[in-house]
């Protein structure tokens, strides 16, 4: 890789980062989760996740996809999902049913499903930049729904919020967060 490319991809990928952790925190912030949001996806700064982010960086999706793609597995996505909660597969574990071998997710904390609810939000404005709506997270999150090994109360919860936004706007989610899922 060229020098001017490395430079162009660290700093383009700081970027993302730096923007994604300020949207994260400010919604984060709204619906009063202040510590989430302030803590919100610090790993990506260590060598192992922001390494690779350089290296496969486009500006238009995850660089983890891309790693995938090129490597066969994305190091920094297993380093991330390991680390940080509001990640549903940070939640799945062997079944706690004797003599069943099986993966499964377990359910989520409250304040990690929002959380992850903020995170969706602001991945999707920053990858889909102009085209973004407020149907854009549910539109994604459907698109993998019945693939992803989570918690059934879990997914219900995270593709209610965000129905409930491709329906009603951000604005009166965050109200409704606010007042009907967190009390």
């Amino acid at each position: 890789m060229k020098v001017s490319k490395i430079i162009k991809n660290f700093f383009g990928h700081l970027s993302t980062i730096n923007e994604h952790r300020f949207l994260v925190m400010k919604h984060c912030f709204r619906v009063g989760l202040y510590k989430q949001g302030l803590t919100h996806d610090l790993s990506k700064y260590s060598p192992t996740e922001f390494i690779p982010g350089v290296k496969y960086f486009q500006g238009d999706r995850s660089p983890n996809n891309a790693q995938r793609e090129h490597e066969g597995y994305s190091s920094a996505w297993l380093h991330h999902k390991g680390r940080n909660r509001h990640h549903y597969e940070y939640w799945i574990d062997y079944s706690s049913k004797k003599d069943t071998p099986e993966l499964v997710g377990m359910k989520m904390p409250l304040k990690y499903v929002i959380e992850m609810f903020c995170d969706r939000v602001a991945a999707s404005m920053i990858y889909q930049k102009e085209k973004y709506t407020d149907s854009s997270a549910l539109e994604y999150y459907e698109n993998g729904r019945g693939k992803i090994l989570i918690h059934p109360e879990t997914d219900a919860l995270i593709h209610h919020l965000l129905k409930y936004l491709s329906e009603h706007g951000l604005d009166q989610t965050i109200h409704y967060i606010i007042t009907e899922i967190k009390e």
